[in-house]
């Protein structure tokens, strides 16, 4: 009872982000026909048996995108700008800041940031499969609305040190796993941890937030999370692990410090954008994560095979 006593004020003196969004703005943004991306793209066939004989039944085979995770990278625990989820980690004794880890003149080229980290189940569910089901049939997600699947502030040891991942291949090799473009790039995605060399807030969180899916999106990660795994069946098929810069395999879709109602991969403009307008106020930043389903509805005991993606 003592401790309780003694989370509860540190609770209360939490200061919400300055642009914060809620869960009714965030279940909203879901019905984007934008990021859905509903298509029909083939069909599947099946054998159907019965004591008369057998024969072959088909079904129309459909893929969309799903809005899985809501995923920020803040600068201080307790500044996830989703309101009702900022207290996930605020409470997190002896835990440290972040932000700007190394200040230096404006013009300077390098510079070291640091951003704690979350990706909490999307909370549209029952809202966005309402809307969904105007398109016709449909696929479905495990994923559990405002379950935290990842959250830096529990994962300190592997987030802060960048142990033991810098030394993957992956992070050493120059050109390997890097979130850009020639002439913009980003950050690497390798270590999977907080601190990336990069001048540009935004592009810092949102290097940040494609580590935190790369994490979630895969089993037997050296951290402490959750996986989001869905397995295929027949007539189902869920997407492959986020990997950056391949289009179709995921879609990020801006919550905070502006929401937006279209989805696109990072870099997601031009290598001539500043970005200006992206830039928040206190270095808290949110995306809803889209994922790829295909699916057909199943019309017997055996899937003999499919046509289309």
């Amino acid at each position: 009872m003592k401790s309780l006593r003694a989370f509860i004020p540190s609770l209360l003196a939490v200061t919400l982000p300055a642009i914060a969004i809620t869960t009714p703005q965030i279940i909203a943004s879901s019905l984007s026909s934008d990021c859905l991306q509903y298509r029909v793209v083939g069909i599947c066939y099946w054998l159907l048996c019965t004591p008369f004989g057998c024969t072959v039944r088909t079904s129309v085979k459909v893929k969309h995108n799903i809005p899985e995770l809501v995923v920020s990278s803040y600068s201080h625990p307790g500044d996830n700008s989703w309101r009702e989820m900022a207290l996930t980690d605020a409470g997190a004794s002896g835990t440290l800041g972040g932000g700007d880890t190394n200040p230096r003149i404006t013009n300077s080229k390098t510079k070291i940031r640091y951003k704690d980290a979350a990706a909490i189940g999307h909370p549209a569910d029952a809202a966005f499969f309402k809307f969904l089901s105007a398109y016709g049939y449909s696929c479905s997600s495990n994923v559990v609305p405002f379950q935290p699947y990842f959250l830096s502030v529990l994962d300190s040891l592997a987030w802060r040190s960048g142990v033991p991942e810098m030394l993957y291949p992956e992070a050493l090799t120059p050109g390997l796993r890097e979130v850009g473009q020639a002439g913009d790039l980003w950050g690497n995605v390798y270590p999977r941890a907080g601190a990336l060399g990069q001048t540009h807030d935004y592009k810092a969180g949102a290097v940040v937030a494609q580590r935190t899916a790369d994490i979630v999106t895969r089993t037997g990660q050296i951290h402490v999370y959750l996986p989001l795994i869905s397995s295929p069946r027949p007539g189902y098929w869920p997407p492959s692990p986020v990997q950056e810069g391949i289009p179709g395999n995921h879609a990020w879709q801006m919550l905070t410090p502006s929401m937006s109602m279209s989805c696109a991969i990072f870099p997601d403009r031009s290598i001539t954008d500043t970005y200006a307008d992206r830039l928040s106020s206190d270095g808290s930043y949110a995306w809803a994560l889209w994922r790829p389903y295909s699916c057909c509805q199943r019309r017997g005991q055996t899937l003999l095979g499919s046509t289309g993606g």
